[in-house]
């Protein structure tokens, strides 16, 4: 079925197309959820608070074709609530080797990389792993942050400038 004939269901109440609208993405929502909360359990719990939200307030979305990125703004929205809430700190240990795998061939690498993006503020933190762990495109983030555009591309190189010296690279822009 197809996405806006869905979004219109659920916000008339149907439960099951709103399911059926969230399993669709489900890989995508769990990969967001993960990079915020480093943790599986952490990541759905977080969904799970999404998806009582999204069904609590789903009338309220005005554009059908946004679903998506208003889902995945609650979705980043309740794992920054839930972060500070519990002002949690993430212990190495608790970074599933999986997740390593999916993006280093070398566990060591990711290890050696998120030291140094953990000495990166946290709004440039953010764009970087939306951007190259998730491969989002700037108007996603863009969309997803609620930030401007130009607000993304400017965290990013930032980032990615002090990332670069960090590693004892050259950076070119």
């Amino acid at each position: 079925m197809e996405t806006l004939d869905l979004v219109k269901k659920a916000k008339n109440g149907d439960k099951e197309a709103l399911l059926g609208l969230i399993m669709d993405k489900k890989a995508d929502f769990y990969k967001l959820a993960f990079v915020y909360m480093k943790n599986e359990e952490d990541a759905m719990d977080a969904l799970q608070d999404m998806i009582v939200i999204l069904y609590e307030n789903i009338s309220s979305l005005k554009k059908n074709e946004s679903f998506y990125s208003w889902s995945k703004t609650i979705l980043v929205n309740t794992c920054k609530t839930k972060l500070k809430k519990n002002k949690k700190i993430i212990f190495i240990e608790e970074i599933k080797e999986e997740v390593a795998e999916d993006y280093f061939e070398n566990p060591v690498d990711k290890f050696v990389l998120d030291k140094y993006l953990s000495t990166l503020s946290l709004k440039h933190q953010e764009v970087i792993k939306l951007r190259y762990y998730l491969d989002y495109d700037y108007e996603t983030i863009s969309k997803v942050l609620k930030i401007p555009l130009g607000t993304v591309k400017s965290r990013l190189n930032a980032g990615m400038k002090i990332l670069k010296e960090a590693l004892g690279g050259e950076y070119i822009e």
